[in-house]
């Protein structure tokens, strides 16, 4: 089992601290897919983080949608970057 496979076990179980990590390394690699999994299941860091991957990339289809769950942060992202 690799780490981040073990870590999906840990975070599946309740293991806030699998969770920041799998958050950390889904961001830095620019993970959408993990984070999206990590987003569903209640991270708030996650949906931190696809916020500020997707701004960066101007993924405006990401921010549209986050924004139509109820996101703030991702609604102004969009609303800056639609200027």
């Amino acid at each position: 089992m690799d780490e981040r496979e073990d870590l999906r076990r840990r975070a599946d179980g309740g293991d806030q601290d699998a969770v920041d990590q799998l958050v950390e390394l889904a961001g830095e690699a620019g993970d959408m897919d993990e984070l999206r999994r990590l987003a569903a299941s209640g991270s708030s860091d996650a949906v931190d983080v696809l916020v500020e991957l997707a701004g960066e990339r101007e993924d405006f289809e990401e921010l549209r949608r986050l924004a139509a769950l109820g996101n703030s942060d991702a609604a102004d992202v969009l609303a800056e970057l639609e200027q």
